[in-house]
């Protein structure tokens, strides 16, 4: 579950929105869409911790350790990293109590579930934009935490890739996580997701999202 209460948020001193007030149930799968620079990366980063409000309190209920992971803009990744997309992916272990040969096994199910199997020692510098997200949103496929927050997942992702995505997502919605999810693809959003929150300079917007987006002209949005 995820309360804000009279949350701003952005620069300091400068809040992106006035207020906001929602509550998201535990389970629940929603998008969050709005104008570039409208506040929903930087949304996002607050309710996983990583940047503190302008006001207000936010909520989050989930254990401290393992209780939620967090997608970011691959942009955000630093290519030159001398790791492999194996070694990449496999960092989703990270505080899992599973044996070697269990985690060997897991590994290789992910990949195999990603389209990644045969790409294991790839360098980060020698994927393109798609094989990277498939091997991010794998890693997140090896994390066991109930809150799932996603930025943009769909980004660079060809149509293979989209399949893909949808699926694991709707799975993992099937198994009781919260999903968050900042997405600019309306049409998906309106397709896989129920609910939307929309992120305005006037005020933000909650409601369903066949009907959210359908009352929202399309440059707003993009």
């Amino acid at each position: 579950m995820i309360r804000c209460q009279s949350l701003r948020w952005g620069a300091p001193g400068q809040s992106l929105t006035p207020p906001l007030n929602i509550e998201l149930p535990k389970g629940s799968l929603t998008a969050v869409i709005g104008a570039n620079g409208s506040g929903k990366s930087s949304l996002l980063k607050v309710i996983a911790g990583l940047q503190k409000p302008l006001a207000g309190k936010i909520l989050v209920d989930a254990p401290r350790k393992g209780g939620l992971s967090f997608l970011p803009q691959q942009q955000h990744l630093d290519r030159q990293f001398p790791i492999s997309l194996q070694e990449l992916v496999a960092a989703g272990f990270w505080g899992s109590k599973q044996s070697p040969e269990q985690r060997r096994q897991r590994l290789a199910s992910v990949l195999d579930d990603w389209c990644l199997s045969g790409l294991e020692q790839r360098p980060l510098m020698a994927l393109s934009g798609g094989e990277l997200q498939r091997a991010l949103l794998a890693r997140l496929s090896l994390a066991e935490a109930p809150l799932l927050l996603l930025d943009e997942p769909h980004a660079a992702l060809d149509e293979l890739g989209q399949v893909l995505l949808w699926k694991h997502l709707h799975a993992w919605h099937a198994e009781g996580r919260t999903l968050v999810v900042v997405c600019h693809d309306l049409a998906a959003v309106r397709h896989h997701i129920p609910h939307t929150l929309l992120i305005k300079s006037s005020g933000c917007v909650f409601g369903a999202s066949s009907d959210l987006i359908q009352q929202q002209p399309q440059a707003q949005v993009a």
